[in-house]
């Protein structure tokens, strides 16, 4: 494989944050599954494509991130050569949310691309959980000859914040326009890029620097050369509160999860040095997900339980997600609810939501 570095962007926004996503943390540090945040699997795939030097630009409430992806140990990208490197990034462009790929974020790390001596830079948002080999997709890439390759997906429903793509009478890409519909080529935020045709991209639109990158290309795609990689595999977008609970729910289901987790791909995290899960005498626990350090005494189903929880004598948790250090006393109820960490539920409370409309309970006091 060609010298390939990776550049992650996680300084957009959401149409609809949420008190859950986005709303205290940037996407890319939302927990996913009791064990993972959504950047875990972008990192876990360059990393498994044997990249060994990768760009983060950060938010502005960054903190989550660093807190979790530090120096990069968990994904042996603390290293003396390449590595992890934290960039610098701007809050949007023209408007809050849909840019994902703002080219003032690209042009003020430049010389992260410079002192790489790199080929070719895949680039990606963090709001899809997916497994993939990337060396796929850069092969793809390089035999197609293009300037760009963009990864799409097929979208199973309607968002306003998946983008897709536009093609032409002929198939070929003519655009990315916002929002996607039931059977739509989705964006994956996800696109190959040689490292002299993104710096020459970068000179054409210094003076439009507050544009998104595909925005800017829109007005010169006769210039460019852009190559289609459809990807057939499993995708979970992450833009909102409904999202993320249907996409947790039905990995559940092991059909589905092992999809999502593959032996030969593993999606890698920061460790935790904390006790297994404690299964309490009189303790009822089916079809859900148990982090290490929870101690459970009541009942839970069709769950996902994140570390160091407590589910008291008495206490029921169906359809829920617990976040983490949530403590659910006696006799409490939680249905269709998402329970951010650090919350005690007092004994006796009921908390509902439906299918339709989640219930959230922000993060409590740390």
């Amino acid at each position: 494989m060609a010298k390939v570095v990776g550049l992650i962007t996680s300084n957009y926004s959401v149409h609809n944050p949420s008190p859950f996503v986005e709303g205290i943390r940037p996407v890319a540090a939302v927990p996913f599954l009791g064990r993972y945040r959504m950047i875990d699997f972008t990192l876990s795939n360059m990393v498994n494509a044997g990249l060994r030097t990768v760009g983060l630009i950060m938010p502005d409430n960054y903190r989550p991130i660093i807190d979790h992806v530090g120096a990069g140990k968990d994904w042996s990208l603390d290293r003396k050569n390449g590595g992890l490197f934290a960039l610098p990034g701007s809050s949007f462009g023209t408007s809050r949310v849909g840019g994902r790929f703002l080219i003032r974020d690209f042009e003020a790390n430049s010389d992260f691309l410079s002192r790489s001596k790199s080929d070719y830079v895949i680039v990606s948002g963090c709001n899809f959980a997916y497994t993939t080999d990337l060396t796929k997709i850069v092969d793809a890439h390089v035999e197609s000859g293009a300037d760009i390759t963009v990864v799409t997906y097929r979208a199973m429903e309607d968002s306003e914040d998946i983008n897709s793509v536009v093609k032409d009478d002929e198939g070929k890409f003519a655009g990315i326009k916002q929002g996607s519909g039931f059977g739509d080529a989705a964006f994956m935020d996800l696109f190959v890029i040689g490292t002299k045709k993104f710096q020459e991209l970068l000179g054409w639109y210094k003076d439009v620097d507050h544009l998104d990158l595909f925005d800017a290309l829109a007005q010169d795609l006769s210039m460019v050369t852009v190559n289609l990689y459809d990807y057939e595999g499993y995708v979970a977008p992450i833009f909102s509160k409904e999202e993320y609970f249907k996409r947790s729910m039905e990995l559940l289901d092991p059909t589905v999860s092992s999809q999502l987790f593959d032996a030969d791909l593993p999606v890698m995290t920061k460790a935790h040095d904390t006790t297994p899960a404690k299964y309490e005498p009189g303790a009822r626990v089916s079809n859900s997900l148990v982090s290490s350090g929870t101690k459970i005494y009541g009942t839970v189903k069709n769950s996902i339980i994140g570390r160091a929880c407590v589910i008291e004598p008495g206490a029921t948790v169906t359809n829920a997600i617990l976040v983490r250090s949530v403590k659910v006393l006696a006799g409490a109820h939680i249905e269709n609810a998402i329970i951010d960490r650090n919350n005690d539920i007092a004994a006796g409370t009921e908390l509902r939501g439906t299918s339709d409309s989640v219930l959230v309970l922000p993060k409590g006091n740390d």
